[in-house]
């Protein structure tokens, strides 16, 4: 039962019951002993050409489509001023993904269709600096790909100051890193990613229900992090049974419109691991053998 309550106070003091109030009142000594508290972060990827509406730059050329995901700047310490994934406390009276997406919701005005659990990250310091000693946070983490045209009414709201896109696989880098482990969350979920996702499910997730096959390969080129060989790819994709060739095409071009195709394979959510940070596993790549990525 020792781990269900909190310590009692030292004599001559007494914690409120409050919420929160426990947690204020509570001296360094006194906080580090309370049991951990739950909090939800969400890592959000969209494809958008790089550079565009971000806070941070790669080196990416311009125009070619990249991994980005908006993160929050913290406006109180711990890590006041850095950039942080959006999340926030889990309440007592809602599931997990109900939380993740009321967060969602108050801190990025998103609501994406695709929402899974990630992991579970509760490092002994990762809630705080060591020295400033705090409550032990466990977050539990969710993940979410979302369309341009979705990325683009987070570019579009108002009133979202402290919210800005940056790029996936350099984010922090050039401001002191992201608050917390947040970078070690951002490089598990890209690990998760590259690793798990199979071609077809990228096309649904970040192109919606049509798309052609050069959008195709930039989605995978994005998520690789590497060019690929325009013939091979779609030599590979038009043997693959659920990518299905449509009647209609893209139009605005220059030159003769390709052919739009779509995904009519089963739209199950990301492929759950308990691999933990850090580990390899086999990327499916359709423009060659099978790889591993770190």
């Amino acid at each position: 039962m020792s781990g269900i309550f909190p310590p009692a106070a030292p004599a001559g003091r007494r914690l409120s019951r409050r919420p929160g109030a426990l947690l204020a009142g509570a001296n360094v000594s006194e906080r580090a002993q309370l049991p951990p508290s739950l909090a939800i972060s969400t890592v959000i990827f969209a494809l958008t050409p790089d550079g565009v509406g971000a806070e941070t730059r790669g080196s990416a050329a311009p125009g070619l489509p990249t991994l980005w995901l908006p993160l929050v700047r913290r406006v109180k310490e711990p890590f006041k001023g850095q950039w942080a994934l959006p999340g926030g406390p889990l309440a007592s009276d809602e599931s997990l993904e109900d939380a993740a997406r009321r967060n969602l919701e108050e801190t990025t005005g998103l609501a994406p269709e695709y929402l899974e659990q990630l992991y579970a990250f509760g490092g002994l310091n990762r809630s705080s600096r060591p020295e400033h000693g705090s409550q032990r946070v466990v977050s539990i983490v969710y993940w979410a790909l979302v369309r341009p045209t979705e990325a683009e009414l987070l570019r579009a709201a108002d009133g979202m100051e402290n919210v800005a896109w940056h790029r996936a696989d350099t984010a922090g880098a050039a401001e002191g890193g992201l608050a917390f482990d947040h970078r070690e969350i951002v490089d598990y979920a890209l690990w998760r990613l590259r690793s798990k996702l199979e071609y077809a499910q990228i096309a649904y997730h970040f192109l919606g229900e049509t798309f052609t096959l050069a959008q195709l390969r930039e989605v995978y080129e994005a998520v690789l992090g590497r060019r690929l060989d325009p013939a091979n790819f779609r030599r590979q994709l038009k043997a693959v049974a659920e990518i299905e060739p449509t009647d209609m095409f893209l139009e605005g071009g220059r030159h003769r419109p390709p052919r739009l195709y779509r995904y009519t394979g089963a739209r199950v959510g990301l492929d759950p691991t308990t691999a933990p940070p850090g580990a390899t596993a086999p990327t499916t790549d359709p423009a060659g053998p099978t790889r591993s990525t770190p």
